[in-house]
C-alpha cells in the first residue's frame, strides 16, 4: 500500500542512476518509486495521502555528522554568550542571569571568544567575581577546549596555586602561580564540571525535545553525536517515549570504551533511529585557545606548540583494541602535528586490519576537523580510506584567527576540497554548540568560503578550497550516511531508501551561491511522516 505520494516537485535524488524527478512514493518509512507525476500518481490509493509540492525543491534530508546534541539542548536554558563582541558584554549578560538567581546556585554558559574582544586577552575570575559575587560561575569558550570560572567555582573545585596541571591540560595562572580562573581543555575543564549540579536524564530529554524542533525547522533529519553517555541516556528515553524523531548515530567517548568492549558493543549496534558509531578520542586541542598541537609553534608565540591531549602510542593502543572488537574509531584533530600522528596510527592499525582480512569499508575510520595539514600529509586521508568529517563554517567563523596564529600555513587548514580531491570522503557537521546547527549556513560556507555579511570579499577566503553545490549538499547527506554505515539507506531519494527529505522555496541547484543565504526550509519529512511543515 502506497501511504504518501508527494508530486508536482523539483526533486533532486543525488542518485547517479535518476538525478532528478517530480514525484515519489513512500509506503511506511521508505520511498518506494521515484518519477514522473504520472507515472506515480497511478500507485495512489484510496488511503493515500497525496501531497502537491506546487514546484518545490525537495532534497534527500540533511544529516549533521559533528555535533554535541546534549551540550545543544543543555544550551537552550544557559547564559548566552556566543560570540559577544566584548567582554563587558558577556559581564552584563551574567550579571542579569545572576540578579534572577538564587545565592550558590550555579550559572553556566557558552560561546564567548577573547579573539573577537579588542584587547584579545584572556578574562579572568576577578571580572567574573565583580558581577556575581554570589553564585559560582562556569563560562565554557565556543571551542569547547576553555573554560572561564570565578572564584567561588575555583573553590568549590580545590583549585589553588597547588593544584598540579592534569594531564593534556592546563590552569592558567598569574606571575605569582595564583590560577586566573582559564582552565585549557577537558581534564582541567572537568575539575569544575564534574561539580556542577547535572540534570536529570528526563530533564535533559525534555530539553532535547525543544532543540529537536528547532533542528527540523533547520532541515536536519540526523544527527551524530559525541557526548558523553549521560546523552545516550536522555536519547534512549526518548527512544522509548516513541518522542526521537532524529536519526542518531551515538559516539563512545574514550573513558568509557572499555566499558562498550567489555559488553560486546560493536559499530552499527542499535536500530534506524539510535546506533552505535565509533570510537571517539582527542588527539589535541583547538585553534582559539592556541592549544591544537603545531609541528611549528604559533605566529608571534615561538615556545607554543599546542598541546597533546591524548599520547600517540596511547591513542594507537585504544584505536587498535576497538578496531579488533569491531569498532571504528573517530579522533579529534585540528593542528596539522595532531593530524599527521593520528594518520600515523590509523596506517598502522588498517594494516593490522589488512593482516586480519578485514576491508577498509568494515571500519570507517574518521578525523574531526581537519583543521590544518601538512602538505605532505594531504593525501593520506584519501590514501587511507579515512572520512574527514569537517565543519565548513568553522573556516568562516575562524579565518581571522587562522590567518594570525598560522600565518601563511593558513593555506592548508579548512581546505575540504584538497580532502574531496584525495579521494576522501567528505561528512559535513556543525560542531554544535560551538556553532548554529543549521546546515544551510555550513553548505553557504562551503560553496563561498565567506561569512554572511559577505567577508573576507566576493572570492572568499582562500577560494581555491571552494565546493560546487552538489559535492556541498553530498556532504551533509552521503558522507555521514557513508560514515555511519548506512549508505543503503540514507542520502538519496530512491527506492527502497528511508523516507527523509526537505521541502526548500528555492532550487540550490539552480540559484546563486548569495541566495542561500536566504533559503527557506519549508518541510521536513522523517520516515514518511512530517516533522516540520510550512507549505499547503
Amino acid at each position: 500500500m502506497i501511504d504518501r505520494v508527494l508530486l508536482n516537485g523539483r526533486i533532486h535524488t543525488l542518485s547517479m542512476q535518476q538525478p532528478a524527478a517530480t514525484a515519489l512514493a513512500i509506503s511506511r518509512d521508505r520511498i518506494v518509486a521515484v518519477g514522473d507525476d504520472d507515472t506515480i500518481r497511478a500507485l495512489i490509493g484510496r488511503q493515500t495521502t497525496v501531497d502537491n509540492l506546487d514546484g518545490r525543491t525537495v532534497i534527500p534530508g540533511l544529516i549533521d555528522a559533528h555535533i554535541h546534541w546534549e551540550g545543544v539542548a543543555h544550551s537552550l536554558k544557559s547564559v548566552n554568550v556566543f560570540e559577544v563582541p566584548t567582554k563587558d558584554e558577556a559581564l552584563r549578560r551574567v550579571a542579569g542571569r545572576a540578579q534572577s538567581a538564587q545565592p550558590g546556585e550555579w550559572l553556566v554558559g557558552r560561546g564567548w571568544t577573547q579573539t573577537m574582544w579588542p584587547d584579545r586577552a584572556f578574562p579572568t575570575a576577578a571580572d567574573l567575581d565583580r558581577v556575581a559575587p554570589h553564585n559560582p560561575v562556569y563560562l565554557a569558550a565556543k571551542s569547547g577546549h576553555a573554560a572561564w570560572v570565578n572564584s567561588q567555582a575555583l573553590k568549590i573545585a580545590g583549585i589553588t596555586a597547588q593544584t598540579p596541571d592534569p594531564p593534556g591540560a592546563s590552569i592558567q595562572r598569574d606571575a605569582s602561580g595564583q590560577p586566573t580562573g582559564i582552565l585549557l581543555e577537558g581534564p582541567a575543564m572537568m575539575l569544575v564540571t564534574d561539580r556542577i549540579p547535572s540534570l536529570t536524564p528526563d530533564q535533559t530529554a525534555d530539553l532535547m525535545i525543544e532543540a529537536q524542533r528547532l533542528a527540523w525547522a533547520a532541515g536536519l533529519t540526523g544527527l551524530h553525536d559525541y557526548d558523553d553517555p549521560s546523552c545516550l541516556i536522555a536519547l534512549q528515553i526518548l527512544r522509548e517515549r516513541g518522542d526521537l524523531g532524529l536519526r542518531v548515530v551515538k559516539n563512545i567517548n574514550a573513558p568509557f570504551i572499555a566499558h562498550a568492549l567489555a559488553l560486546g558493543i560493536r559499530h552499527g549496534f542499535g536500530d534506524e533511529w539510535l546506533r552505535i558509531g565509533g570510537l571517539k578520542i582527542f588527539a589535541d586541542g583547538a585553534l582559539g585557545p592556541r592549544t591544537a598541537f603545531m609541528i611549528e609553534p604559533y605566529e608571534g608565540e615561538p615556545g607554543n606548540y599546542g598541546i597533546a591531549v591524548t599520547d600517540k602510542e596511547e591513542m594507537y593502543e585504544m584505536v587498535s583494541q576497538a578496531s579488533a572488537a569491531g569498532l571504528p574509531s573517530t579522533i579529534h584533530a585540528i593542528g596539522d602535528r595532531a593530524v599527521h600522528d593520528v594518520l600515523d596510527v590509523y596506517e598502522t592499525v588498517r594494516g593490522e586490519e589488512a593482516t586480519r582480512g578485514i576491508p577498509r569499508s568494515a571500519r570507517r575510520h574518521r578525523i574531526e576537523h581537519v583543521q590544518i595539514i601538512h602538505p605532505d600529509d594531504a593525501h593520506r586521508l584519501g590514501q587511507l580510506g579515512i572520512v574527514a568529517s569537517m565543519q565548513p563554517i568553522h573556516a568562516t567563523s575562524d579565518y581571522e584567527m587562522a590567518d594570525r596564529y598560522w600565518g601563511e600555513r593558513a593555506r592548508w587548514s579548512y581546505n575540504w576540497r584538497v580532502q574531496q580531491e584525495s579521494g576522501a570522503v567528505l561528512a559535513f557537521g556543525s560542531d554544535a554548540p560551538v556553532e548554529p546547527f543549521e546546515p544551510l549556513k555550513g553548505i553557504y560556507a562551503a560553496v563561498t568560503r565567506r561569512r554572511p555579511d559577505g567577508a573576507p570579499g566576493p572570492d572568499g577566503w582562500y577560494p581555491e578550497g571552494r565546493l560546487d553545490m552538489e559535492t556541498a549538499l553530498r556532504g551533509f547527506t552521503q558522507g555521514p550516511a557513508y560514515a555511519a554505515s548506512m549508505e543503503h539507506d540514507l542520502g538519496t531519494l530512491a527506492p527502497g531508501f528511508l523516507a527523509d527529505l526537505i521541502v526548500l522555496d528555492r532550487d540550490l541547484l539552480a540559484i546563486e551561491p548569495d541566495e542561500i543565504r536566504a533559503t527557506q526550509v519549508l518541510g521536513t519529512l522523517i520516515g514518511g511522516v512530517w516533522r516540520h511543515r510550512q507549505f499547503d
